[in-house]
């Protein structure tokens, strides 16, 4: 059965409202703060599945669009502007599921601009950070720049990334995450592309892949102090 997804509406101080949802079982453990990738907003029905199938594992999720996005605007916010609408969506999934683990991050873009966020300023209350497909960098243009941030978050970051994610050579991320040390944790998705699609010839199907991730990512936030 699935869990029914509230339709709310976020404040950002300074920028505006979103639109936002959440997504909440009965006997959560958990909420996870859930940012968009680039392309596609809160409503993708990668972002759906993610949801649902989290609710079916205990955990609650806490969907926003961002403002480009609200306002269907082709181009990304600016980092600011994404930063700042993270924190509100933060803050208030902690005050629509108080006494609830929380834990944030997102889809590609979304991810990285949380990852951003918490390095600039700990995002309140947050316990870990997870990755779905970090942007490590731009599609077939190899560099790690984009990570140099992460060295300044003190909080445990799990990265669920394809092997044949175009924006993240694996050559590349895996230095990184080691460099990182026990704060972070690289589950890799045999086979999938940047948003774990994976290839007929494999001999699974992308819901299996899926499967992975969302226990994965289950399991990683369970074990969160």
């Amino acid at each position: 059965m699935r869990t029914k997804a509230t339709e709310l509406k976020l404040d950002i101080a300074r920028i505006g409202t979103v639109s936002a949802m959440l997504t909440r079982p009965e006997h959560a453990g958990a909420c996870y703060v859930l940012a968009h990738g680039a392309g596609a907003d809160m409503r993708h029905s990668f972002m759906n599945e993610v949801a649902e199938g989290l609710a079916e594992r205990g955990i609650a999720a806490f969907r926003f669009n961002f403002p480009y996005m609200e306002r269907k605007q082709g181009r990304p916010d600016q980092p600011a502007v994404a930063h700042a609408t993270i924190r509100a969506a933060v803050e208030e999934a902690a005050r629509l599921c108080p006494g609830l683990k929380l834990v944030a991050g997102g889809k590609s873009f979304g991810g990285r601009m949380t990852s951003q966020a918490q390095s600039k300023a700990p995002l309140p209350d947050v316990k870990g950070l997870a990755f779905l497909g970090f942007p490590l960098h731009a599609d077939n243009k190899p560099s790690s720049e984009r990570a140099e941030h992460l060295a300044g978050i003190a909080i445990p970051m799990l990265f669920l990334q394809g092997t044949r994610d175009k924006l993240a050579d694996l050559g590349l991320l895996k230095p990184v995450v080691t460099a990182l040390g026990a704060k972070a944790t690289l589950h890799e998705i045999e086979g999938g592309d940047h948003s774990f699609a994976v290839l007929k010839k494999s001999g699974r199907t992308n819901e299996e892949a899926l499967t992975e991730v969302l226990d994965t990512l289950a399991a990683w936030i369970d074990a969160l102090a």
